[in-house]
């Protein structure tokens, strides 16, 4: 689910429960950051990695929300900050060998973008 509110550093859209190692999602934050809407949405089509998929849903939204909630046209808008947060973990057990057993640590992450008008 994709949250959206206002804050003092613009329009903020935040995805939460996004079942991605933050570390993967952060090398595609660093390369949007900083660059207008238009240009994001155009690089995130063409981006080899899977964490562009929520990135991408939490971009439009963002757009979506600026557009609506505040009348701003989406070719003025920046993305103005982005940042990705740990979740909690979804721990498991992987059966070993004589009745041992290893734990597993399934990472979530919290997305996080604001866009600005130019």
């Amino acid at each position: 689910m994709v949250r959206t509110k206002e804050s003092d550093l613009g329009k903020k859209a935040v995805l939460r429960g996004v079942r991605m190692s933050p570390h993967k999602v952060r090398r595609v934050l660093d390369q949007i950051r900083g660059r207008t809407y238009e240009e994001v949405l155009i690089l995130l089509e063409f981006l080899p990695y899977k964490a562009r998929i929520p990135i991408l849903k939490v971009v439009y939204a963002a757009g979506a929300n600026a557009k609506n909630n505040f009348g701003l046209e989406r070719a003025a808008l920046y993305i103005s900050k982005a940042w990705v947060d740990q979740g909690p973990k979804m721990r498991r057990f992987r059966p070993r060998a004589q009745g041992r057993a290893f734990p597993i640590a399934k990472p979530t992450c919290n997305i996080t973008v604001f866009v600005k008008s130019k």
